[in-house]
């Protein structure tokens, strides 16, 4: 699991930022890289317990006092279902984690730590500066990435072998593949992948933990999420808070409308895409101040003191680069010391142009 620091967020963000940087890494040297998207049916409801409790007490730094409180807690749940105000027999479970319980993530991490061990102790895939990154994971979210057919092929049959032996199943219908291009190269003829014996997908961009990646690793289609996004929030702020004083808004739009998932990750995107949510940004705030629709921006930021479009890209940018030099994870670190990165160029970029 990489970190950028506490919280899920900072998490999802550092794997994405693992993705797209390795593919870059490899792109820029004329070769492509093949992702597949891992997709495990029902996960957490399929881990059993008797690997899960053994996989605990073979843990070092777990007492056996913990493994014995989560074994007796799982085997003893009773469990019935509600149908139509009627409910079912008790029955019992021998099998799942609780769904959103607490302790549920770090369980099925432990239970999935032996694959993404095995598949990096094979040194197939994908490397920077000697760091293996052939497999990003978060929870049941699974990407590979290989620069060739044969090196997939390879780590999917590990996979495959790993959810047989675990007692889980892939849902091949929502797992696929993708190339990324090298440049300007077109792949029109590619072997079929396969797991579980049914060809995979291929697909042109995917959703990865809520930022979409491109096979041409452009932004446009994340940047435009954002937009959409930020437009729902802004209508529901200003119909639901019609009536609320300035203050109570503006604390709900730096609440709401400021997050901007994933902007400090975007590189590569037209100057179109990103216009068009700087004015939904600046729309947003207008609106739900009741302002005029032409009046100066910079003025009714600095008049609300609140932050403006681009102090948000700067300071998301900011934060990231530090966490990033902070982290202790290896792949990061190999990530943070490279000056060759377009992420890093842009970074400068923001905080050299808005300093000039």
């Amino acid at each position: 699991m990489l970190s950028l620091g506490s919280g899920h967020v900072c998490q999802r963000k550092a794997l994405i930022l693992c993705l797209k940087q390795t593919v870059q890494y490899y792109t820029d040297r004329k070769t492509p890289v093949y992702a597949c998207y891992l997709d495990l049916s029902k996960a957490f409801d399929l881990v059993s317990y008797n690997i899960l409790w053994e996989k605990l007490s073979n843990e070092k730094n777990i007492p056996p006092e913990i493994v014995s409180m989560f074994g007796y807690w799982y085997n003893n749940q009773k469990n019935s279902v509600k149908w139509a105000g009627a409910f079912s027999d008790v029955y019992t479970l021998e099998c799942g984690v609780r769904q959103g319980g607490l302790s549920s993530p770090s369980l099925f991490n432990l239970y999935m730590n032996r694959l993404i061990e095995g598949l990096s102790s094979t040194k197939v895939g994908c490397h920077i500066d000697g760091v293996c990154i052939n497999n990003i994971s978060y929870a049941d979210d699974m990407v590979l990435l290989t620069p060739s057919i044969a090196a997939m092929r390879k780590l999917l049959k590990i996979c495959e072998e790993y959810a047989m032996a675990h007692g889980l199943k892939y849902n091949v219908s929502k797992s696929e593949f993708m190339i990324f291009k090298s440049r300007t190269k077109t792949y029109s003829s590619v072997p079929h992948l396969t797991l579980c014996g049914m060809p995979l997908k291929r697909v042109n961009s995917f959703k990865y933990l809520g930022h979409w990646v491109t096979d041409d690793l452009k932004d446009n289609v994340d940047i435009e999420r954002e937009r959409r996004a930020l437009s729902v929030r802004c209508n529901m702020l200003a119909r639901r808070f019609a009536r609320c004083k300035d203050e109570v808004k503006i604390t709900l739009f730096k609440a709401y409308c400021q997050s901007l998932y994933t902007c400090s990750l975007w590189v590569s995107f037209t100057q179109r895409a990103y216009s068009a949510l700087r004015v939904q940004y600046n729309n947003a705030f207008r609106v739900l101040l009741g302002l005029p629709r032409f009046c100066s921006a910079s003025t009714m930021f600095a008049e609300a003191h609140t932050d403006g479009f681009h102090a948000i890209i700067r300071k998301r940018s900011a934060s990231l680069l530090e966490r990033l030099r902070g982290s202790t994870n290896g792949i990061l670190r190999a990530l943070a010391d490279r000056w060759d990165s377009p992420l890093l160029g842009r970074w400068l970029s923001l905080h050299v142009s808005s300093a000039m």
